[in-house]
């Protein structure tokens, strides 16, 4: 799926604003699970893995299993284009994720990655 992305498939899938978040978010951090994206974005779990179902079946993101959490990160494979669009508007937008952002960072029990697979 991840080679067939088009810009209209992915604005399209980028077009919720939780989903956006979600995206930056994971670009910023390299890999986050559903508990931490929970936290950061002040929302239900289902609500957030609907939106990381969305994200993954549309090629943006790829998660992996550790033990009892599911992580996600952005797809390896994504084409360089939409990783170097990511980067600028998550440089550009500190301040409209701050308050995310600042969850994330007081979360308490945060869940950690195995070394190897970070």
């Amino acid at each position: 799926m991840v080679e067939h992305l088009t810009p209209t498939a992915v604005f399209k899938c980028l077009a919720d604003e939780t989903r956006v978040r979600i995206a930056l978010l994971v670009a910023r951090e390299g890999e986050l699970c559903v508990c931490e994206l929970t936290c950061a974005l002040d929302e239900s779990q289902p609500k957030i893995s609907r939106h990381l179902a969305l994200l993954r079946g549309c090629g943006i993101l790829e998660d992996r299993r550790q033990g009892q959490w599911v992580y996600y990160r952005l797809h390896p494979h994504l084409p360089d284009w939409v990783t170097d669009m990511l980067q600028p508007i998550l440089a550009a937008n500190k301040n409209w994720l701050g308050d995310n952002v600042q969850r994330l960072e007081s979360m308490r029990n945060r869940p950690e990655r195995a070394s190897s697979c970070a």
